[in-house]
């Protein structure tokens, strides 16, 4: 048996950048276990396996897995997947600008595409669920303990460890400078100590800059030591600022760097609505670039 296969550095626009993912097609006849080997045999944060929709209207239905595990939305494989799935299914000379659903196990995602004549091309999706609390919020000694740094290193303005999930829950825990980040370890096991298995530690990107944040993904429980963008963590963190930022009511765009620490920088646009102060809509966006492809022989 061989099915075709595409990497792709997503959320950058620069080749060895961003998140790498693995896009395995015509995957319909794999068991989950197989899905979860070939994940493995990667070794990348995020496999995406694209099968026939269940629906025709739909543009394929997917599954995607970490090394350990499978989940049921995130992000950075959505952004690569709908450029790979649009770039598969419309040849240089159809539409450059393509909407299209993906049937995840969360739900269906809704992609729009802008296709590049060459190098890297666009993508934007709306949440498909809006981020909300997923449990107590984690003390702030138990988030120093678990980032391996002192209570003063948590928190700023009015920012303090919180839990939330647009699909996968994320421990939120800001940090109160760029340096406290570039220190920050994960010591142990998080699901017990913050109540997930996904950290997410952020801080401001600069002083002048207060709607743009700077952040880092680990999530060892799960086989990704630290993860260089993270489009999940992005969609559960509107959530965050919902509750601690102070924005007027309407549409505000935030980006988020994250992977400097790792040398694979990584933009996420982050777009979020509020209304009557309260979240109304999430939108996550980026780039992606085409590295390799090839046949898996299994």
């Amino acid at each position: 048996m061989s099915l075709k296969f595409a990497t792709y550095d997503v959320f950058t626009d620069t080749p060895l950048a961003g998140n790498p993912l693995a896009v395995v097609f015509g995957a319909d006849s794999l068991s989950d276990a197989r899905m979860q080997a070939i994940s493995r045999e990667f070794n990348l944060s995020e496999t995406i396996f694209v099968c026939a929709p269940a629906y025709a209207q739909h543009a394929a239905s997917v599954r995607i897995f970490t090394p350990g595990k499978e989940l049921p939305f995130a992000g950075h494989p959505t952004i690569g997947c709908a450029i790979a799935v649009a770039e598969t299914q419309h040849n240089s000379d159809g539409p450059r600008d393509i909407l299209l659903v993906l049937e995840e196990r969360i739900g269906p995602v809704r992609c729009a595409v802008k296709l590049a004549a060459e190098g890297a091309s666009f993508a934007e999706f709306s949440a498909p669920k809006l981020s909300e609390p997923a449990g107590a919020d984690p003390s702030i000694e138990a988030a120093a303990h678990a980032l391996g740094l002192a209570p003063a290193d948590i928190g700023f303005g009015g920012h303090k460890p919180s839990l939330f999930s647009a699909g996968v829950p994320f421990a939120m825990i800001p940090l109160a400078s760029i340096d406290a980040l570039a220190r920050a370890r994960v010591r142990g096991s998080t699901s017990e100590a913050l109540g997930a298995t996904e950290v997410f530690a952020y801080t401001r990107a600069a002083a002048q800059e207060p709607a743009s944040f700077r952040a880092r993904m680990f999530a060892p429980d799960i086989g990704i030591a630290e993860d260089p963008a993270t489009g999940g963590a992005a969609a559960a963190f509107a959530g965050v600022v919902a509750r601690f930022e102070d924005l007027p009511d309407g549409w505000h765009t935030l980006p988020i760097q994250q992977g400097v620490e790792m040398g694979r920088p990584s933009l996420i646009g982050l777009e979020l609505q509020l209304e009557n102060g309260a979240l109304a809509g999430a939108r996550i966006a980026g780039k992606a670039v085409k590295l390799s492809e090839g046949v898996l022989y299994i």
